[in-house]
């Protein structure tokens, strides 16, 4: 089982790196548009995008989402990932850490991180059907291993339902989080991989206790997608269909973002989910984000040797994003005027959502 999960680790990143696997529904911020400002007394100089997250001040409003661990190897992409996160003052989630929880000789890929990050956010990362499955004292064991600032439980449900060794069940999830908030002394994060957060789930974990949600909504990575490529090379053709049926299923980023927003209006919203470039994740911000993530980017601009290029890029684009809009900071951005069009319009109408203001 512990082989099979780090085999897995690596089949997921190779497939992630050289397969089509976004899509096909779209994140829905192509109807989004914030007016051009094209006269502001605002110069770059005047521009700040720093924030607070967990307890610690960022100096861009922007995560690097959880994506791997776990396997041999993986750990010199966690370092290069920390060392960003470090140097630009950013967040940083790590993968899923059952490989490493099931088999401590592999904590290491992990714990990389915070060895080479020691001040900024760190998010550990467990999957919602292990947290379930393990005893307290094990999810206190993810956490520790890299001395979390929170720990984010992703909520997989469709990728589990069509993984070829998915455990499509989060039955008592519910009652778990709940000693969980009582045990551990970090703040819990509920996330999604890829399917997006609705209205529903972000009420009821917020119900619970819960005050940070990451929307990871569809129009990005599709794990479905990814899974159907397992499951092909598997030979599981049943699997492989039921994925290719699947594949349009969740919520849209946008979308997503003002459902999260509107069940919990007073939690931290990450927006994530298909985010490519500065113009998403300003869009993110002003639908009601409270910070942007990202993974896939990141991982092929680590590949391609551009890792810092990218991260450069995304944050000096960030801020003439907001220069443009005719705001200078994220509470100004609040307050700037946000068209809303076609189908988003329709699913915010339908849905009786409402556009933070």
């Amino acid at each position: 089982m512990v082989l099979e999960n780090s085999v897995r680790k690596l089949e997921h990143i190779d497939i992630v790196l050289n397969k089509p696997v976004e899509g096909p529904s779209t994140t829905m911020f192509e109807y989004v548009f914030i007016p051009y400002i094209a006269y502001s007394d605002i110069s770059l100089d005047d521009v700040r995008l720093e924030t607070d997250f967990l307890g610690k001040r960022l100096a861009t409003p922007l995560i690097i989402s959880g994506m791997t661990g776990g396997a041999s190897g993986t750990e010199k992409i966690n370092r290069a990932l920390a060392e960003v996160a470090r140097d630009y003052r950013i967040a940083l989630g790590i993968g899923s850490q059952r490989a490493a929880v099931e088999d401590p000789s592999l904590e290491y890929t992990f714990r990389v991180v915070r060895e080479v990050a020691p001040e900024i956010p760190v998010v550990a990362n467990l999957g919602a059907a292990e947290v379930v499955r393990y005893e307290i004292n094990s999810v206190v064991k993810a956490v520790d291993m890299v001395e979390a600032d929170a720990l984010a439980i992703h909520l997989n449900l469709a990728q589990e339902a069509v993984q070829p060794e998915g455990t499509p069940t989060f039955k008592g999830l519910g009652k778990k989080v709940s000693e969980l908030i009582q045990e551990l002394s970090v703040p819990i994060i509920i996330k999604e991989v890829g399917a997006g957060l609705s209205y529903e789930v972000v009420k009821y974990f917020r119900g619970l206790g819960i005050k940070y949600f990451d929307t990871e909504g569809a129009g990005g990575t599709n794990w479905v997608l990814v899974e159907m490529f397992r499951a092909r090379k598997a030979g599981d053709h049943v699997k492989e269909r039921l994925a290719q049926f699947l594949a349009e299923w969740g919520v849209p980023t946008a979308a997503s973002i003002i459902e999260a927003r509107n069940a919990a209006p007073d939690s931290v919203i990450i927006g994530s989910g298909g985010l490519r470039t500065s113009l998403d994740a300003i869009k993110a911000l002003r639908l009601g984000a409270d910070l942007v993530g990202m993974a896939r980017p990141f991982i092929k601009a680590y590949f391609n040797g551009e890792l810092r290029e990218f991260v450069e890029a995304f944050i000096h684009g960030l801020k003439v994003s907001l220069m443009l809009a005719g705001a200078k900071d994220l509470r100004d951005l609040r307050a700037r005027p946000v068209i809303i069009t076609s189908l988003l319009k329709e699913w915010i109408n339908s849905r009786g959502l409402e556009v933070p203001k």
